[in-house]
Order: structure tokens, then C-alpha cells, then sequence
């Protein structure tokens, strides 16, 4: 028997949804910036590049500090324990229908793969990404009106690193968006990132005295078991 338990919060599904709209609105105004298409002009395009890109690390700033405070960081914490099982699923398990080998809730959200993967995303991917951005920006720029530069001699490998990592970017979301089409039904998935109510079994809960479910205080318990 199942039940609707609460596994991402409130701040946690608008931090996805921005972060998603924002990386998706990067990467399309940084194809026109190149050249790929004309839509918004280059010049607008270069400016909402940039307004877009300082909104994406307010954002990040928020999240870290409320992954710190709630101590959802516990999330990222990777583990190779059950990796195999889990990339056997999705590469065959996955098609035959198998049960999957990872049994989520509120506490441990995230499967084996997706703890590094995310990681790799959150201390890689994503910084890389900002800082050879910054360096895009203030390259060359105006001060007191006399062009200053910040002492590269040329921006090439800047602007080289920042396009592969949208790619990457870019590779992750259609993966990802595969990924989340791969549950009980289609939308499954996708529904609980929009209400932040996921089934869980009745073993994994407790219910308490207003009708509702509660899991159980097993954080420090779960996390000991799946690093060990």
C-alpha cells in the first residue's frame, strides 16, 4: 500500500523550475549571441545573456543557503553502494519493466547516479560555467570611460570552456527530461515536482494524528547506511 508523503518542499520545487527556465533562456540567448538564429538581436540578446545569468547566482546564493540551513546538502552526499544496480536499471531494467532498485523519501531523495551526477553539476559544471562567464563580461570593459581589460590577452579559451559547458548543460536537461518521462506513468514524475507529493510505500511511513503521513526521523540512519 502507498501513500502521498511530501518529499520536495516548497523552496525546492521554485528553485528547480527557475533554475530550469533560466539555464534553458542562457543557453537559447547564448545561441544567438553566436550567430545561430536571430530572435531577440544581438544587442538585446547580449543583455538579457547577462541579466539572466546574474539572476541565475542569486538563485544559486538562496539555494545554498537553504541547503545548508535545512540540511538538504545530506542529499548530494555520494555513495557507490547499489551504483551497479542502478545503472543496470537504466540501461536495461528500465525496458523490461523492473522494479526500481532505489526507494525515495523526504530524507534520501536521490538515487547512487543521481548523487554525482548533481554533484558533479553543483561543484563543477555550474561554477566553471559562471566564472569563464564572468570572464566573458568584464573581458573588456568601460571605466571612467577608458576601456580597462582584466589582463587576458585573449578570450578564446574562456569562451571555449563556456560553450562546452553549455553543451553539457544542454545534454543533462535532455537526459533528465527522458529520465523523469521513466516513471510508474509518464507524468509521475513530473507531478511531483509541481505539487511535491510523491507514493511511497506504507512501510516507509508513519502516519500521524491528523490523517496525514509522516516519515519516520531516520536521517542519520539512512545517510550511515548508504555511505557505508
Amino acid at each position: 500500500m502507498t501513500n502521498q508523503v511530501l518529499i520536495y518542499k516548497g523552496f525546492e520545487r521554485f528553485w528547480h523550475w527557475m533554475q530550469a527556465a533560466l539555464i534553458i533562456f542562457l543557453a537559447t540567448t547564448g545561441f544567438e549571441i553566436h550567430g545561430s538564429f536571430t530572435f531577440l538581436g544581438y544587442e538585446n540578446a547580449v543583455t538579457f545573456h547577462n541579466v539572466s545569468a546574474y539572476a541565475l547566482l542569486a538563485l544559486t546564493a538562496f539555494a545554498i543557503f537553504w541547503h545548508f540551513t535545512t540540511g538538504e546538502w545530506r542529499n548530494y552526499i555520494p555513495t557507490l553502494k547499489n551504483m551497479k544496480a542502478q545503472i543496470e536499471y537504466y540501461l536495461i531494467g528500465i525496458f523490461r519493466n523492473a522494479p526500481h532498485p532505489y526507494r525515495k523519501n523526504s530524507l534520501s531523495k536521490l538515487n547512487p547516479l543521481q548523487r554525482i551526477t548533481y554533484l558533479g553539476l553543483k561543484i563543477l559544471v555550474l561554477p566553471v560555467m559562471a566564472i569563464s562567464g564572468l570572464i566573458y563580461m568584464f573581458y573588456r570593459y568601460s571605466q571612467n570611460g577608458i576601456i580597462s581589460g582584466i589582463g587576458l590577452e585573449r578570450i578564446t579559451a574562456p569562451a571555449v570552456i563556456h560553450t562546452a559547458g553549455a553543451f553539457a548543460l544542454i545534454a543533462f536537461l535532455v537526459i533528465h527530461v527522458y529520465l523523469v518521462s521513466t516513471g510508474e506513468t509518464p507524468a509521475s514524475n513530473l507531478k511531483a515536482m509541481l505539487t511535491g507529493y510523491e507514493e511511497v510505500e506504507e512501510d516507509a511511513i508513519n502516519h500521524n494524528g491528523n490523517g496525514g503521513v509522516v516519515l519516520p526521523d531516520l536521517s542519520e540512519k539512512i545517510l550511515e547506511k548508504e555511505i557505508a
